[in-house]
């Protein structure tokens, strides 16, 4: 099962386009202090520096201590704060009560301070933010997970690039493509967490599920009917069914969608033309791909390549043979 997981995976990260900004880097000191991106109807990260925090999600769910090295990723504007306390703040400040401490510039030698990079996350196509919304609500990538030391690796360039002078008016902007990076990590552990229970995770942890996934990333363009992938699956439709939903919270035929989309989106940026792209994903029609391209990314086809610079290579015309290859890389 592994093997199918793995390639699921890999076309999961291959698919995600993310583009992150920064909105502050440096430390707060001492104890008062209260740090959120919330409220701007944007995903948003935060990476501890140095130190540890608290962070709160005003939604009743258990507060979460971060350590030196970690990083947590909202997939969604969640109402929420960082602090140096574990007792979640009130998550509205008393007028009469003093301003919290403002950010001061990173020291990364200062003691007693807790250090963050803060900013937003967002998808280059629709599609992306199709297979984001799969993924949990807040994603925590720990120092200690299975890839520490690529991890470790990252915040510390985070950290040196944090530490630069000048970084607290005008961050570097490599801290912003560190993050993304950061961020292929915790997508990657939020995949092999047991603890989560909907989702992406759990579908891909199922043998009969995993296998599907994977044979249907491979040939996008099988009629992948809910009665197929039951019969792949070795089960009754209405057993399948149950059992997908139950696993991911979204039905199978959605789902199937979304691949043979993000498939499309990728040929298309290759030059390919709609008619040989709309024939590999499984459609028979121009319209009904082009109808459902545009309402899973948000454009119509010809929009979306003119918006890419989707143009043949040199060599060879829009709808040739290196459509296939393009498929194959996905494998």
């Amino acid at each position: 099962m592994r093997a199918h997981t793995d390639k699921i995976i890999h076309w999961l990260l291959s698919s995600l386009e993310p583009v992150s900004s920064i909105f502050h880097v440096g430390q707060y000191c001492g104890d008062g202090w209260r740090a959120s991106t919330a409220g701007r109807a944007r995903a948003s990260f935060h990476v501890v520096l140095h130190g540890g925090c608290w962070l709160h999600v005003f939604d009743g769910r258990a507060s979460v201590p971060l350590a030196e090295g970690d990083a947590v990723f909202l997939m969604r504007d969640l109402s929420h704060a960082l602090t140096s306390a574990a007792t979640p703040p009130a998550r509205t400040r008393d007028a009469a009560h003093a301003a919290p401490p403002a950010m001061q510039r990173f020291d990364p030698d200062a003691p007693d301070a807790v250090g963050l990079a803060c900013g937003f996350l967002a998808f280059r196509n629709g599609s992306s933010d199709w297979i984001a919304s799969y993924l949990p609500d807040c994603l925590v990538v720990r120092r200690g997970s299975a890839a520490a030391g690529q991890i470790h690796a990252i915040v510390g360039l985070i950290r040196a690039e944090a530490a630069k002078p000048g970084s607290f008016d005008e961050p570097s902007p490599l801290i912003a493509r560190l993050t993304e990076l950061l961020f292929f990590y915790a997508v990657r552990d939020a995949v092999d967490d047991d603890s989560l229970a909907s989702g992406l995770a759990p579908l891909m942890r199922r043998a009969e599920f995993a296998s599907l996934i994977a044979a249907v990333i491979d040939r996008p363009g099988d009629a992948w009917t809910t009665d197929a992938m039951a019969s792949f699956a070795h089960m009754s439709r209405a057993t399948f069914f149950k059992r997908f939903v139950d696993a991911c919270g979204q039905p199978p035929a959605q789902f199937v969608t979304l691949i043979r989309m993000k498939i499309a989106a990728e040929m298309l940026r290759q030059g390919e033309a709609i008619a040989r792209v709309a024939e590999w994903v499984g459609y028979q029609s121009e319209s009904a791909f082009a109808h459902a391209f545009k309402r899973t990314v948000g454009l119509q086809p010809g929009a979306y390549r003119r918006e890419q610079g989707g143009a043949p290579p040199p060599g060879r015309t829009a709808g040739g043979p290196h459509a296939a290859g393009a498929n194959a890389a996905l494998h």
